[in-house]
């Protein structure tokens, strides 16, 4: 008997148990958590999925379209074909509908560029016959990128969550900006999203506005994981509030996709969520993370990093720091740039594109 619950048997004797319950009291449940699919690693299409809309037949064709990554990796074309002829489909039965929901002022944009994805879809279908990989994959962007301006037309005019009054004195951005960060290896854009994660990009595009990160070293370098930044120069690790003359934090902000309001300073771990996905996940190279200290999680003031993903190491969506870090954008342009980032460079200057006049300094 002692032999048989030794440590190792005990554990045997737990996992045994545990099997046992899952597979056989309760299978509905098992099933039900399961992934519903691959996880989405293409930060363009998880910032369009991002999106505060509720425009079902439009995010439908937009789906369908984005199902094709996976299909011409492995260039599996008559399958591409079929995959486009139901996008072809989803147009012809859904464009009245989507356009009859727009704004009257929107129709005949919307019915233009309609007519724009009609043309790319057609020349999708002969890219598809010719196996043109390289083609497809360009028309294929432009395709969908005039699916996500269409979307941005159903973004609601009052923005869509509240933010608790604790924080009515943090900056925050109540939309989306793009910008531009300039390095000592070159040039990145990013999209920062204030829809869901308001005060972290809020934070960040304030301090972008004020010159704050020009010329701030990469004060931290892991291969494959992380490349941090914005610890200011001197005994300061963060943005000093000159009115107050006190050191800003902003708390940890994490939205989950169809909950109606977004977690503040609690963790997954903390809320007993440990499958879920956030809407803005760490799963692709160049996500934009907010920092804070490893004892506290409402102490984030202005060091933020870009995440490394790395497949092998990092499976997308099944991560260490989903759901203890706030994501907050993600980098759409110049990944070359931020794969030659090391510790001896540095941020020349980070630069608002777009977006500005959706900052607010306070409530």
């Amino acid at each position: 008997m002692q032999n048989f619950l030794s440590n190792q048997n005990k554990y045997y004797l737990f996992l045994i148990l545990l099997l046992i319950q899952v597979f056989f009291l309760k299978p509905t449940q098992v099933f039900a958590d399961l992934p519903t699919g691959n996880a989405v690693k293409d930060p363009n299409a998880i910032l369009r999925n991002a999106l505060p809309i509720k425009q079902f037949e439009l995010q439908e064709i937009q789906h369908k379209l984005e199902e094709t990554s996976d299909l011409v990796r492995g260039g599996r074309w008559p399958a591409l074909s079929k995959n486009v002829t139901k996008c072809q489909s989803l147009l012809k039965k859904y464009k009245s509908k989507i356009i009859e929901e727009l704004p009257s002022e929107k129709q005949q944009v919307a019915e233009s560029t309609f007519l724009e994805i009609k043309n790319d879809f057609d020349n999708l279908q002969d890219q598809a016959k010719l196996k043109d990989k390289n083609s497809f994959i360009s028309t294929r962007k432009k395709a969908l990128d005039k699916i996500g301006g269409l979307e941005e037309y159903f973004l609601p005019t009052e923005f869509p969550y509240s933010i608790p009054s604790e924080f009515d004195n943090l900056p925050r951005l109540l939309g989306r900006a793009t910008v531009n960060i300039k390095t000592s290896k070159g040039d990145m854009q990013a999209i920062v999203d204030g829809f869901n994660a308001p005060l972290t990009a809020g934070a960040f595009i304030d301090l972008s506005s004020k010159s704050f990160y020009n010329n701030l070293p990469i004060n931290r370098a892991e291969e494959f994981f992380v490349l941090q930044t914005g610890d200011p120069i001197g005994d300061e690790i963060g943005y000093i509030d000159p009115e107050t003359n006190l050191e800003r934090h902003v708390p940890l902000e994490i939205r989950i996709p169809n909950e109606s309001e977004t977690f503040y300073n609690e963790t997954f771990e903390e809320l007993g969520l440990y499958t879920e996905t956030p809407t803005l996940p760490f799963a692709t190279l160049g996500t934009l993370g907010w920092s804070h200290s490893s004892t506290e999680v409402d102490d984030g003031s202005s060091q933020f990093f870009f995440f490394l993903y790395e497949a092998e190491l990092n499976p997308a969506g099944r991560n260490l720091i989903d759901g203890r870090n706030a994501a907050f954008g993600y980098i759409v342009e110049g990944f070359e740039v931020l794969e030659e980032l090391t510790k001896d460079d540095k941020i020349i200057s980070i630069d608002v594109l777009s977006g500005i006049d959706k900052l607010k300094l306070n409530a």
